[in-house]
């Protein structure tokens, strides 16, 4: 028995239908790995009960797993709004979202994140937790765009922060020439969140890496 294998088979079980989209995306999509899966659902699940946000963004929705796992956790009367910019992604994630027990608590958009925070309502709404999961090349952009909306107190949470190790690979520490444009984001990133005076931060190595960020009060 792998130490992946013992975890799962130590913690919640995955709902009924959180496993019926996890096998369909790795039966009709390319790069299923990009969903965020049972393990990280959980600790999403969790992560959501412990801070009882009322308004929650995600950059980045996929096949919209993380963010099902996060609604299945808010209060009554919260919101989540998911942000996915490949509208070739629609046909196959709203079903999911509009069937699910939680779709109530969901706002799926199809666009640009960083647009939609500044042209949309979403410009005027305070957030409580964000996550990131999306384009590694921008991941400086959306920090910049969302810390400004998220309330005292409130939490970013960024995933794929490892990347795979690549954040200390040697090679690709020197593709200063363009090459491997996520790997360079993820640092950039990583390293802004690191020297940013107003937050608390964590890495976790779970999975490929995840970041837990905390607004300072005033």
């Amino acid at each position: 028995m792998s130490l992946d294998d013992y975890i799962l088979g130590h913690i919640d079980p995955e709902p009924e239908y959180l496993h019926r989209l996890w096998r369909a995306t790795n039966l009709h999509l390319n790069y299923p790995r990009m969903a965020s899966g049972h393990l990280q659902g959980c600790l999403l699940r969790m992560l959501v009960h412990m801070i009882c946000p009322q308004t929650v963004l995600e950059i980045g929705t996929f096949t919209g797993y993380s963010a099902l796992c996060m609604a299945s956790a808010l209060d009554s009367g919260a919101t989540l709004h998911t942000i996915e910019i490949n509208d070739e992604q629609e046909d196959f994630t709203r079903p999911w979202l509009e069937n699910s027990p939680w779709a109530d608590k969901i706002r799926f958009y199809i666009g640009d994140a960083l647009e939609l925070i500044n042209s949309t309502s979403l410009n005027s709404t305070f957030f409580d937790l964000v996550f990131i999961d999306a384009d590694k090349r921008h991941y400086v952009d959306y920090y910049r765009a969302v810390l400004p909306q998220v309330r005292p107190g409130g939490f970013i949470i960024a995933d794929n922060t490892l990347w795979d190790g690549h954040v200390v690979d040697d090679i690709k520490l020197t593709a200063a020439n363009g090459k491997d444009a996520q790997t360079l984001g993820i640092m950039a990133f990583n390293d802004l969140v690191a020297s940013d005076s107003s937050v608390e931060r964590v890495i976790l190595p779970l999975r490929d890496g995840l970041t837990l960020i905390r607004k300072l009060t005033d």
